[in-house]
């Protein structure tokens, strides 16, 4: 059976496009009590783009706070803050920040639409009702959250997204403006989570010429970003977290990403940051994407922690293995149909210790 996956289908790029977004979000108006919810990175009180942020009268701006990955808990406090904000729904969420602030959105926009605590929506294909109509507006760019069919949340007993074709943005806006003065350690992290999506998905068994053709594309663009410090850097690193996403929609990641889900889960470490520190120990399954990784890293003066895992208890290790050897799909495409016999706790284990 061949899967039949949604795509964004309204999708704004180019400098200053985020000057349309209340054009866009003023389509969803269609009553006098219509109202929107700009879901936005505290780290933008205060600052300019505070001011450019299209707010009606009715209007929720809900600042997030994503010092911590995104947790099923505060998703759950967040709802039910913009549920008792009216007494209607609201006509549109609008994410506006990096990936979690993106994810926090969607995980708003779905549970506005489905009863009950998120926790009971981890998985794939279990949102039973369409989401609020929901857009994105990067302002980091790599993650790929902006294209995915995922809201990735720490619940109590797993790191699990919301997987669902519900969860695909309806719009997003793509202005490469907006990602011009991250920290340099961000725009690293956020940009090798989109190179490291490539690598997974083209080394992947479940390798396609549609994941291929755009993954293939993605990791051009960040070579162009990270080797070659190209002078359009940030929109062709913006056009990278595009592709990257949609290389991995129809196949999927891999080795790193499992593995970095239980260091996130046991230590709190930001996705980003934890695909790199994983990615680092994994030469013995990708050898040249590791290889150009240390050149990039290199290249741009960017270093990583180590020894995260030295001092872990054995019941930190055993959480952090159980919760990496449960993502059954990424195990798949890096190692194939038999691979609960070749990544065996052992194998895990001592791969957790290298980091």
């Amino acid at each position: 059976m061949f899967r039949n996956f949604k795509l964004v289908p309204n999708v704004i790029f180019g400098r200053g496009c985020f000057s349309q977004m209340d054009e866009i979000i003023e389509k969803q108006r269609t009553d006098t009590d219509a109202w929107a919810v700009f879901v936005t990175d505290d780290v933008f009180q205060g600052k300019d783009l505070e001011k450019r942020i299209p707010l009606h009268d009715k209007d929720l701006l809900l600042w997030v706070n994503v010092d911590d990955e995104p947790k099923t808990s505060y998703v759950d406090k967040l709802t039910l803050e913009v549920k008792n904000t009216r007494s209607t729904l609201p006509c549109a969420v609008i994410g506006i920040g990096g990936g979690s602030s993106m994810d926090l959105a969607k995980a708003i926009s779905l549970m506005l639409t489905n009863v009950g605590s998120s926790t009971l929506y981890q998985g794939w294909d279990l949102i039973q009702n369409p989401a609020v109509y929901h857009a994105a507006v990067p302002t980091l760019s790599g993650t790929g959250a902006e294209v995915s069919r995922t809201t990735v949340l720490t619940g109590p007993e797993k790191k699990l997204g919301m997987n669902s074709d519900y969860t695909v943005f309806d719009q997003i806006v793509l202005d490469p403006e907006l990602i011009q003065n991250v920290p340099k350690d961000q725009h690293f992290y956020t940009g090798m989570d989109c190179y490291i999506h490539c690598v997974e998905s083209l080394e992947g068994t479940f390798l396609n010429e549609f994941s291929k053709s755009y993954g293939e594309k993605s990791l051009a663009l960040c070579r162009q970003v990270f080797i070659d410090n190209h002078q359009d850097k940030d929109d062709k690193l913006m056009m990278a977290s595009f592709f990257g996403g949609m290389s991995i929609a129809y196949s999927q990641v891999g080795a790193c990403h499992a593995l970095s889900y239980g260091l996130s889960y046991v230590l709190g470490t930001h996705h980003g940051i934890g695909c790199c520190i994983t990615f680092d120990a994994l030469e013995e399954y990708y050898p040249d994407g590791v290889k150009e990784f240390r050149t990039m890293m290199e290249q741009t003066g960017i270093d990583i922690p180590r020894g995260l895992t030295a001092n872990l208890s054995e019941t930190q290790m055993e959480t952090m293995i159980t919760v990496a050897l449960g993502l059954d799909p990424l195990w798949e495409n890096c190692l194939g149909k038999d691979w609960k016999s070749i990544m065996t706790r052992d194998k895990a284990r001592s791969l957790f210790l290298k980091i």
